[in-house]
């Protein structure tokens, strides 16, 4: 016997249980793009406590949709070897270069991610960050989270917090995450001006090797990567092309282990 009742239980009752589980984290992804699931891969594989929370129904960013909708996507030999471990299959193009079909890759990577023990929290907007003061210095160490239709709804309903030891700033070109915290707050990024520097327009070889390059900490807490590490530090986008993306994943993944192991 079907009882709607227990349907309803069943929901409520696991999602409450992850939703609080959750509520101290080693590390918050903000952005389910190809860059914050790479990481949320690599950490949860690593038995770190992972979250990751996206403001759309839908993961996967801009790599769902490969370019202007013609959903394939390209890798170069480095972004080749991550697809290759992750169980994504590629087609050589010419030398150097490789496709992979956008759906099937955002697809895998979600679910080998998910496997690996990142939980997933879809239709979450990050509003604001938590930041408190160790020894005379400022760091992030939470966020500030509500659902993303009281966003859309524009409710003046309260959040709710979430602590963790580092933050991955993964929302993308718009560094929404970022530009909160230098908007409502006194303090400088590590970043040349102190601010964001901002994105520049297309240059893709530019832009793929500055992606790896600016991956880091953008202030004590917070790491960006992905697109939102050249729109912080200050460099060039680069179109459906996503080597340094998913390369950028895995970077901040390996920093943000290290220091956890450390400290």
């Amino acid at each position: 016997m079907l009882e709607e009742k227990k349907v309803s239980e069943a929901i409520i009752s696991r999602y409450f249980k992850d939703l609080q589980n959750s509520l101290e984290l080693d590390v918050a992804i903000v952005g389910a793009g190809p860059s914050g699931m790479t990481a949320g891969y690599y950490l949860a594989r690593e038995g770190f406590k992972v979250a990751l929370f996206e403001r759309k129904l839908s993961i996967g960013g801009g790599m769902w949709g490969g370019g202007m909708t013609f959903n394939y996507i390209v890798v170069q030999d480095a972004g080749k070897e991550v697809l290759d471990e992750i169980g994504i299959p590629t087609q050589k193009y010419i030398d150097g270069y490789y496709t992979a079909d956008a759906v099937m890759a955002t697809t895998t990577l979600a679910s080998k991610a998910c496997l690996a023990g990142l939980k997933v929290f879809n239709c979450m907007s990050v509003e604001d960050v938590m930041i408190r003061e160790e020894q005379g210095k400022k760091k992030v160490c939470g966020l500030v989270v509500n659902y993303s239709p009281v966003e859309m709804a524009g409710l003046h309903v309260d959040p709710l917090v979430f602590e963790t030891k580092f933050v991955i700033e993964a929302t993308g070109h718009d560094t929404e995450v970022l530009k909160t915290m230098v908007r409502k707050n006194d303090l400088k990024l590590f970043t040349p001006s102190g601010e964001i520097e901002g994105e520049k327009s297309m240059w893709a070889e530019v832009a793929e090797e500055n992606t790896l390059k600016n991956t880091q900490e953008a202030f004590p807490g917070i790491y960006v990567c992905g697109m939102a590490a050249n729109a912080c530090f200050g460099s060039y986008r680069m179109g459906p092309i996503f080597g340094g993306m998913l390369l950028s994943g895995v970077k901040v993944a390996k920093e943000i282990a290290e220091r956890l192991k450390s400290e």
